[in-house]
């Protein structure tokens, strides 16, 4: 059985993918995003596996408001929960596992 730090990371991790997968859905969305972080179309998929990577994306979209907004309507989420999966991927909070 997955201990409960084990099943926020994954949850946090699904919630980067799903707001990665919203900046992919309007070709303007993902441009700017492409031309802030240097990546390229190509090496988004390997950078995807990096937690590190998907604690950006989401610092991507806490940085402009309306993105943020827009994501968590769509994700059926609070922008505070965006900030703490953010947080988490970052090896910030929910990282020690409790005995």
């Amino acid at each position: 059985m997955p201990r409960p730090a084990n099943r926020a990371r994954e949850a946090a991790e699904a919630l980067a993918i799903q707001a990665l997968n919203f900046l992919a859905t309007e070709p303007a969305r993902l441009s700017r995003f492409l031309d802030t972080t240097g990546l390229d179309p190509a090496s988004i998929r390997a950078a995807a596996a990096d937690s590190g990577f998907l604690a950006g994306v989401l610092a991507y979209l806490g940085e402009d408001e309306a993105l943020l907004k827009q994501l968590a309507a769509e994700a059926g989420v609070t922008p505070a929960e965006v900030d703490r999966a953010r947080r988490l991927l970052a090896g910030g909070e929910g990282e020690r596992e409790v005995p």
